[in-house]
């Protein structure tokens, strides 16, 4: 460090000093916000033993250090998916006790009732505990369209949620994630967040 060999453990370093390991600078890495709007049929992982495609595949040129997905969406989920190297913010985006609000759009193979429409929006109870809902709005005509806004970040449920009244989800698209929008996102595609897009990430989520 700075010239000197440094043998002790857990010695402090400063963002000015300079760390070299044998012959080669060690750089901090950089911190990357990265938001893709993903397609169906990609896993929402690092890596696949079975070798299937992943979030990573699309994001590959965003980062040349290790990124990993804030939260998860299910193979054929497609929407908004954060991806970083912020460990802090990743912990504070999915721990519950922050209550992200997500908006997904719900496509069913039916159209859904008044009824069952009223028990979602009241709150049902699924086999894993209680499954609020923060809004529910029909999107179109036939009722086989509908945005739902929920904080729960368990595994499925959006889908659990339909399931349990006798409705498949057909199709499942995340359209807003902590306050970030697919606005002006192909997708597919990826976008680095802007300044003030993780300043309230921090500060406000």
């Amino acid at each position: 460090m700075n010239g000197k060999v440094v043998t002790e453990m857990g010695h402090r370093v400063k963002p000015s000093d300079i760390i070299k390991y044998g012959n080669r600078v060690l750089n901090r890495e950089k911190i990357v916000y990265v938001l893709l709007n993903k397609p169906k049929d990609f896993i929402t992982t690092t890596e696949d033993p079975e070798e299937r495609r992943t979030v990573m595949d699309l994001v590959k040129a965003a980062s040349s250090g290790r990124l990993y997905p804030v939260g998860r969406l299910d193979r054929n989920t497609t929407g908004l998916l954060l991806l970083t190297n912020d460990g802090e913010l990743a912990e504070k985006l999915t721990h519950p006790s922050h209550e992200i609000s997500k908006i997904y759009e719900v496509h069913l193979d039916k159209p859904v009732s008044e009824e069952d429409f009223e028990k979602i929006k009241e709150g049902l109870v699924l086999e894993d505990g209680p499954a609020p809902v923060d809004d529910l709005a029909i999107v179109t005509p036939d009722r086989m369209v509908l945005g739902i806004e929920i904080h729960l970040g368990r595994n499925r449920i959006v889908r659990r949620i339909f399931e349990h009244l006798g409705y498949e989800v057909v199709k499942l698209d995340r359209v807003m994630y902590a306050g970030l929008t697919k606005k002006d996102l192909p997708r597919g595609k990826w976008r680095y967040l802007s300044e003030k897009e993780v300043i309230r990430l921090k500060y406000f989520v």
